[in-house]
Protein backbone atom coordinates (compact mmCIF):
# COMPACT_ATOMS: atom_id res chain seq x y z
CA UNK A 1 0.00 0.00 0.00
CA UNK A 2 1.24 3.48 -0.84
CA UNK A 3 0.80 5.61 2.32
CA UNK A 4 0.63 8.76 0.18
CA UNK A 5 -2.64 7.68 -1.34
CA UNK A 6 -5.96 8.13 0.41
CA UNK A 7 -6.85 4.84 2.11
CA UNK A 8 -10.20 3.44 3.11
CA UNK A 9 -10.49 1.98 6.60
CA UNK A 10 -13.01 -0.70 7.48
CA UNK A 11 -13.66 -1.55 11.11
CA UNK A 12 -11.03 -4.31 11.07
CA UNK A 13 -8.67 -4.19 8.10
CA UNK A 14 -7.12 -1.46 5.95
CA UNK A 15 -8.66 -2.16 2.55
CA UNK A 16 -6.79 -1.04 -0.56
CA UNK A 17 -9.68 -1.55 -2.95
CA UNK A 18 -13.10 0.03 -2.53
CA UNK A 19 -15.70 -2.23 -0.90
CA UNK A 20 -18.69 -3.44 -2.87
CA UNK A 21 -21.72 -1.18 -2.59
CA UNK A 22 -24.31 -2.56 -0.18
CA UNK A 23 -27.55 -3.38 -2.00
CA UNK A 24 -30.86 -3.02 -0.20
CA UNK A 25 -33.64 -5.56 -0.58
CA UNK A 26 -36.35 -4.69 -3.10
CA UNK A 27 -39.68 -3.69 -1.61
CA UNK A 28 -41.40 -6.53 -3.47
CA UNK A 29 -39.15 -9.25 -2.06
CA UNK A 30 -41.70 -10.42 0.49
CA UNK A 31 -44.14 -11.38 -2.26
CA UNK A 32 -41.61 -12.82 -4.69
CA UNK A 33 -42.44 -16.50 -5.05
CA UNK A 34 -43.77 -16.68 -1.50
CA UNK A 35 -40.39 -15.98 0.09
CA UNK A 36 -40.50 -16.77 3.83
CA UNK A 37 -39.54 -14.36 6.59
CA UNK A 38 -36.49 -16.54 7.35
CA UNK A 39 -35.35 -16.40 3.73
CA UNK A 40 -35.75 -12.63 3.73
CA UNK A 41 -33.69 -12.39 6.91
CA UNK A 42 -30.91 -14.43 5.30
CA UNK A 43 -30.99 -12.24 2.20
CA UNK A 44 -30.77 -9.10 4.31
CA UNK A 45 -27.83 -10.42 6.34
CA UNK A 46 -25.92 -11.29 3.17
CA UNK A 47 -26.73 -7.91 1.61
CA UNK A 48 -25.57 -5.96 4.66
CA UNK A 49 -22.62 -8.22 5.56
CA UNK A 50 -21.16 -9.84 2.42
CA UNK A 51 -19.21 -13.01 3.23
CA UNK A 52 -20.39 -13.34 6.85
CA UNK A 53 -22.64 -16.33 6.27
CA UNK A 54 -19.91 -18.10 4.29
CA UNK A 55 -17.45 -17.60 7.18
CA UNK A 56 -19.98 -18.93 9.71
CA UNK A 57 -20.59 -21.99 7.56
CA UNK A 58 -16.85 -22.64 7.18
CA UNK A 59 -15.86 -22.11 10.82
CA UNK A 60 -19.06 -22.93 12.73
CA UNK A 61 -20.74 -25.47 10.45
CA UNK A 62 -23.94 -23.42 10.23
CA UNK A 63 -26.04 -23.06 7.11
CA UNK A 64 -27.55 -19.67 6.31
CA UNK A 65 -30.86 -20.31 8.07
CA UNK A 66 -29.21 -21.64 11.23
CA UNK A 67 -26.79 -18.70 11.28
CA UNK A 68 -29.64 -16.21 10.98
CA UNK A 69 -31.56 -17.84 13.82
CA UNK A 70 -28.45 -18.00 16.01
CA UNK A 71 -27.77 -14.28 15.54
CA UNK A 72 -31.25 -13.42 16.81
CA UNK A 73 -30.99 -15.86 19.73
CA UNK A 74 -27.61 -14.57 20.87
CA UNK A 75 -28.73 -10.95 20.71
CA UNK A 76 -31.62 -11.78 23.03
CA UNK A 77 -29.30 -13.72 25.35
CA UNK A 78 -26.98 -10.74 25.67
CA UNK A 79 -29.86 -8.50 26.75
CA UNK A 80 -31.03 -11.14 29.24
CA UNK A 81 -27.58 -11.53 30.78
CA UNK A 82 -27.24 -7.78 31.32
CA UNK A 83 -30.69 -7.64 32.92
CA UNK A 84 -30.06 -10.59 35.26
CA UNK A 85 -26.63 -9.33 36.27
CA UNK A 86 -28.36 -6.28 37.73
CA UNK A 87 -31.38 -8.15 39.14
CA UNK A 88 -29.40 -10.88 40.93
CA UNK A 89 -26.77 -8.58 42.43
CA UNK A 90 -24.30 -10.43 44.68
CA UNK A 91 -25.94 -13.79 43.94
CA UNK A 92 -25.06 -13.58 40.22
CA UNK A 93 -22.72 -16.48 39.50
CA UNK A 94 -21.82 -15.72 35.89
CA UNK A 95 -23.51 -16.68 32.62
CA UNK A 96 -22.71 -18.46 29.38
CA UNK A 97 -24.44 -19.37 26.15
CA UNK A 98 -25.00 -23.13 25.75
CA UNK A 99 -24.40 -23.95 22.09
CA UNK A 100 -26.23 -27.30 22.38
CA UNK A 101 -29.48 -25.95 23.81
CA UNK A 102 -29.17 -22.45 22.32
CA UNK A 103 -30.05 -21.04 25.75
CA UNK A 104 -28.38 -18.74 28.23
CA UNK A 105 -27.26 -20.54 31.42
CA UNK A 106 -27.06 -18.32 34.51
CA UNK A 107 -25.38 -19.31 37.76
CA UNK A 108 -26.85 -18.23 41.11
CA UNK A 109 -25.52 -18.71 44.63
CA UNK A 110 -28.93 -18.17 46.27
CA UNK A 111 -31.56 -20.85 45.55
CA UNK A 112 -34.34 -18.37 46.25
CA UNK A 113 -33.30 -16.47 43.08
CA UNK A 114 -33.73 -19.41 40.70
CA UNK A 115 -37.22 -18.27 39.70
CA UNK A 116 -35.86 -14.85 38.77
CA UNK A 117 -33.68 -16.54 36.16
CA UNK A 118 -36.21 -19.02 34.80
CA UNK A 119 -38.81 -16.28 34.41
CA UNK A 120 -36.64 -14.80 31.65
CA UNK A 121 -36.46 -18.09 29.75
CA UNK A 122 -32.83 -18.70 30.74
CA UNK A 123 -31.59 -21.87 32.44
CA UNK A 124 -30.72 -21.46 36.13
CA UNK A 125 -27.88 -23.32 37.85
CA UNK A 126 -26.81 -23.29 41.50
CA UNK A 127 -23.09 -22.53 41.83
CA UNK A 128 -20.71 -22.27 44.77
CA UNK A 129 -19.07 -18.97 43.89
CA UNK A 130 -20.49 -15.65 42.77
CA UNK A 131 -19.01 -13.84 39.79
CA UNK A 132 -17.75 -11.17 42.20
CA UNK A 133 -15.93 -13.79 44.31
CA UNK A 134 -14.26 -15.31 41.27
CA UNK A 135 -13.22 -11.89 39.98
CA UNK A 136 -11.80 -11.08 43.41
CA UNK A 137 -9.63 -14.21 43.29
CA UNK A 138 -8.37 -13.21 39.85
CA UNK A 139 -7.52 -9.76 41.24
CA UNK A 140 -5.58 -11.36 44.12
CA UNK A 141 -3.54 -13.42 41.68
CA UNK A 142 -2.95 -10.30 39.61
CA UNK A 143 -1.51 -8.60 42.68
CA UNK A 144 0.96 -11.50 43.06
CA UNK A 145 1.85 -11.70 39.36
CA UNK A 146 5.48 -10.73 39.89
CA UNK A 147 6.05 -13.82 42.05
CA UNK A 148 4.54 -16.28 39.57
CA UNK A 149 6.98 -18.78 38.02
CA UNK A 150 7.84 -18.17 34.38
CA UNK A 151 6.06 -21.41 33.44
CA UNK A 152 2.70 -19.92 34.47
CA UNK A 153 1.18 -18.21 31.42
CA UNK A 154 -1.99 -16.78 32.97
CA UNK A 155 -5.21 -17.33 34.91
CA UNK A 156 -8.94 -16.66 34.71
CA UNK A 157 -12.35 -17.47 36.15
CA UNK A 158 -14.16 -20.21 34.19
CA UNK A 159 -17.83 -19.23 34.12
CA UNK A 160 -18.93 -22.63 32.83
CA UNK A 161 -17.30 -24.66 35.63
CA UNK A 162 -17.41 -21.90 38.27
CA UNK A 163 -13.73 -22.23 39.19
CA UNK A 164 -10.36 -20.55 38.84
CA UNK A 165 -8.13 -21.90 36.08
CA UNK A 166 -4.37 -21.34 35.84
CA UNK A 167 -2.67 -21.87 32.48
CA UNK A 168 0.87 -23.22 32.41
CA UNK A 169 3.42 -24.70 30.06
CA UNK A 170 3.22 -28.48 29.48
CA UNK A 171 4.58 -30.54 32.38
CA UNK A 172 4.54 -27.69 34.94
CA UNK A 173 1.18 -28.17 36.68
CA UNK A 174 2.67 -28.67 40.15
CA UNK A 175 4.56 -25.38 40.03
CA UNK A 176 1.36 -23.62 38.96
CA UNK A 177 -0.61 -25.11 41.87
CA UNK A 178 2.15 -24.22 44.31
CA UNK A 179 1.83 -20.60 43.20
CA UNK A 180 -1.97 -20.29 42.93
CA UNK A 181 -3.17 -22.91 45.44
CA UNK A 182 -4.12 -26.55 45.04
CA UNK A 183 -7.84 -25.73 44.78
CA UNK A 184 -7.41 -24.33 41.25
CA UNK A 185 -7.56 -26.23 37.96
CA UNK A 186 -4.40 -26.15 35.88
CA UNK A 187 -4.63 -26.18 32.09
CA UNK A 188 -1.38 -26.95 30.31
CA UNK A 189 -0.93 -25.33 26.90
CA UNK A 190 1.61 -23.65 24.63
CA UNK A 191 2.90 -20.20 25.55
CA UNK A 192 0.92 -17.23 24.17
CA UNK A 193 2.62 -14.89 21.74
CA UNK A 194 2.09 -11.34 20.54
CA UNK A 195 0.84 -11.08 16.97
CA UNK A 196 3.14 -8.59 15.27
CA UNK A 197 5.26 -8.98 12.13
CA UNK A 198 6.24 -7.31 8.87
CA UNK A 199 3.52 -7.16 6.28
CA UNK A 200 0.81 -4.99 4.71
CA UNK A 201 -2.36 -3.78 6.61
CA UNK A 202 -1.17 -0.70 8.51
CA UNK A 203 2.57 -0.25 8.87
CA UNK A 204 4.65 0.69 11.91
CA UNK A 205 8.20 0.85 10.69
CA UNK A 206 8.93 -2.62 9.27
CA UNK A 207 6.01 -4.27 11.07
CA UNK A 208 2.26 -4.33 10.65
CA UNK A 209 -0.91 -4.74 12.65
CA UNK A 210 -4.65 -4.62 11.92
CA UNK A 211 -7.26 -1.93 12.40
CA UNK A 212 -9.83 -2.85 15.05
CA UNK A 213 -12.87 -0.54 15.04
CA UNK A 214 -13.37 2.88 13.54
CA UNK A 215 -14.23 5.72 15.92
CA UNK A 216 -14.75 9.42 15.41
CA UNK A 217 -11.38 10.71 14.27
CA UNK A 218 -9.62 7.38 13.75
CA UNK A 219 -9.58 3.77 14.89
CA UNK A 220 -8.70 1.54 17.86
CA UNK A 221 -6.15 -1.26 17.78
CA UNK A 222 -3.73 -3.19 20.04
CA UNK A 223 -1.44 -1.27 22.38
CA UNK A 224 1.60 -3.48 21.80
CA UNK A 225 1.54 -2.40 18.15
CA UNK A 226 2.79 0.97 19.43
CA UNK A 227 5.05 0.02 22.32
CA UNK A 228 6.73 -2.94 20.63
CA UNK A 229 7.72 -0.85 17.59
CA UNK A 230 9.32 2.04 19.44
CA UNK A 231 8.58 5.57 18.29
CA UNK A 232 7.44 4.67 14.77
CA UNK A 233 4.11 6.13 13.65
CA UNK A 234 1.50 4.12 11.75
CA UNK A 235 1.52 4.91 8.04
CA UNK A 236 -2.14 6.00 8.11
CA UNK A 237 -2.17 8.31 11.14
CA UNK A 238 -0.56 9.15 14.47
CA UNK A 239 -0.70 7.45 17.86
CA UNK A 240 -3.19 9.30 20.04
CA UNK A 241 -2.91 7.01 23.07
CA UNK A 242 -1.80 3.50 23.99
CA UNK A 243 -1.34 1.16 26.94
CA UNK A 244 0.82 -1.97 27.17
CA UNK A 245 1.57 -3.97 29.27
CA UNK A 246 -1.21 -4.10 31.87
CA UNK A 247 -3.67 -3.37 29.08
CA UNK A 248 -3.33 -3.94 25.35
CA UNK A 249 -5.11 -1.13 23.53
CA UNK A 250 -4.38 2.00 21.54
CA UNK A 251 -6.05 4.41 19.22
CA UNK A 252 -4.80 6.10 16.08
CA UNK A 253 -5.89 9.57 14.94
CA UNK A 254 -6.33 9.75 11.15
CA UNK A 255 -6.96 12.41 8.52
CA UNK A 256 -7.68 12.25 4.83
CA UNK A 257 -9.17 8.76 5.01
CA UNK A 258 -12.72 7.46 4.77
CA UNK A 259 -13.82 5.73 7.98
CA UNK A 260 -16.45 3.01 7.61
CA UNK A 261 -18.43 1.39 10.46
CA UNK A 262 -17.48 -2.19 9.59
CA UNK A 263 -15.42 -5.11 10.85
CA UNK A 264 -14.52 -7.05 7.75
CA UNK A 265 -17.86 -7.21 5.97
CA UNK A 266 -20.04 -6.88 9.08
CA UNK A 267 -21.68 -3.55 9.84
CA UNK A 268 -21.02 -2.41 13.42
CA UNK A 269 -24.27 -1.90 15.35
CA UNK A 270 -22.99 -1.39 18.90
CA UNK A 271 -20.69 -2.78 21.57
CA UNK A 272 -22.81 -5.02 23.84
CA UNK A 273 -20.65 -7.79 25.33
CA UNK A 274 -21.61 -11.31 24.21
CA UNK A 275 -21.88 -14.16 26.72
CA UNK A 276 -19.28 -16.86 27.17
CA UNK A 277 -20.17 -19.60 24.69
CA UNK A 278 -21.56 -17.19 22.10
CA UNK A 279 -20.35 -17.23 18.51
CA UNK A 280 -18.05 -14.42 17.44
CA UNK A 281 -15.97 -13.57 14.36
CA UNK A 282 -12.70 -11.71 13.82
CA UNK A 283 -11.22 -9.80 10.91
CA UNK A 284 -7.45 -9.55 10.71
CA UNK A 285 -4.93 -8.69 8.01
CA UNK A 286 -3.26 -12.12 8.07
CA UNK A 287 -5.94 -14.77 8.56
CA UNK A 288 -8.83 -12.70 7.26
CA UNK A 289 -12.33 -13.40 8.49
CA UNK A 290 -12.57 -16.30 10.98
CA UNK A 291 -15.22 -17.34 13.49
CA UNK A 292 -15.42 -19.29 16.73
CA UNK A 293 -16.69 -19.14 20.31
CA UNK A 294 -16.21 -16.74 23.23
CA UNK A 295 -14.35 -18.37 26.13
CA UNK A 296 -13.39 -17.16 29.59
CA UNK A 297 -13.45 -13.44 30.28
CA UNK A 298 -11.28 -11.27 32.54
CA UNK A 299 -8.27 -13.48 31.80
CA UNK A 300 -4.71 -12.64 32.82
CA UNK A 301 -2.13 -13.52 30.15
CA UNK A 302 1.64 -13.45 30.69
CA UNK A 303 3.38 -12.72 27.38
CA UNK A 304 7.15 -12.62 27.28
CA UNK A 305 6.83 -8.87 26.55
CA UNK A 306 4.62 -8.22 29.61
CA UNK A 307 1.45 -9.25 31.44
CA UNK A 308 -2.03 -8.14 30.34
CA UNK A 309 -5.16 -8.43 32.50
CA UNK A 310 -8.83 -8.37 31.59
CA UNK A 311 -8.57 -10.23 28.27
CA UNK A 312 -11.24 -12.50 26.78
CA UNK A 313 -10.28 -15.89 25.31
CA UNK A 314 -11.71 -17.41 22.11
CA UNK A 315 -10.98 -20.40 19.91
CA UNK A 316 -10.96 -18.19 16.81
CA UNK A 317 -7.98 -18.64 14.48
CA UNK A 318 -5.53 -15.73 14.32
CA UNK A 319 -1.83 -15.25 13.63
CA UNK A 320 0.99 -12.71 13.37
CA UNK A 321 -0.19 -9.43 11.86
CA UNK A 322 -3.77 -9.90 13.13
CA UNK A 323 -2.94 -7.88 16.26
CA UNK A 324 -5.48 -5.13 16.77
CA UNK A 325 -8.06 -6.73 14.45
CA UNK A 326 -11.70 -6.47 15.48
CA UNK A 327 -13.86 -9.16 17.13
CA UNK A 328 -17.58 -8.81 16.46
CA UNK A 329 -20.75 -10.89 16.85
CA UNK A 330 -22.57 -11.92 13.68
CA UNK A 331 -25.30 -9.46 14.70
CA UNK A 332 -22.82 -6.57 14.62
CA UNK A 333 -21.94 -6.03 18.29
CA UNK A 334 -18.27 -5.10 18.66
CA UNK A 335 -16.39 -7.17 21.26
CA UNK A 336 -12.73 -6.15 21.24
CA UNK A 337 -9.36 -6.12 19.47
CA UNK A 338 -6.91 -8.99 18.98
CA UNK A 339 -4.12 -9.06 21.57
CA UNK A 340 -2.32 -12.37 20.98
CA UNK A 341 -2.58 -16.10 21.55
CA UNK A 342 -1.34 -19.48 20.39
CA UNK A 343 -2.52 -22.19 17.99
CA UNK A 344 -5.56 -22.96 20.17
CA UNK A 345 -6.54 -19.61 21.64
CA UNK A 346 -6.89 -16.01 20.47
CA UNK A 347 -7.32 -13.31 23.12
CA UNK A 348 -9.00 -9.96 22.69
CA UNK A 349 -9.01 -6.74 24.72
CA UNK A 350 -12.66 -5.79 25.37
CA UNK A 351 -13.84 -2.85 23.29
CA UNK A 352 -15.84 -1.07 26.00
CA UNK A 353 -12.76 -0.44 28.12
CA UNK A 354 -10.90 1.10 25.18
CA UNK A 355 -13.74 3.46 24.28
CA UNK A 356 -14.19 4.50 27.91
CA UNK A 357 -10.46 5.05 28.56
CA UNK A 358 -10.10 7.56 25.71
CA UNK A 359 -13.66 8.89 25.55
CA UNK A 360 -14.11 7.62 21.99
CA UNK A 361 -17.35 7.34 20.00
CA UNK A 362 -17.72 4.08 18.05
CA UNK A 363 -18.85 4.49 14.44
CA UNK A 364 -21.98 2.43 13.77
CA UNK A 365 -24.08 1.80 10.69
Amino acid sequence: MNPRKTARLTGAVLIAAAMAVMHSLPASAASSGGTSATDLSVLQIEAENPGLLAAMKRDLGLDATAASELMATQSAATATENSLRAALGESFGGAYFDAATRKLVVGVTDASKLATVTATGATAKIVAHSAAQLDSTVAQLNAREASAPSTVTGWYADTVTNEIVVTALPGTAEAAKAFAGYNVRVKEEAAPQMFLKGGDAYYIGGSRCSVGFTVRGGYVTAGHCETETGSAQPNNGTWAGSSFPGNDYAWVRTSGVTLEPRVGNVTVRGSSSAATGAQVCKAGSTTGYTCGTVGAKNQTVRYSQGTVTGLTATNVRCAGGDSGGGFITPAGQGQGVVSGGNTATCYFQPLGEILSRYGLSLLTG
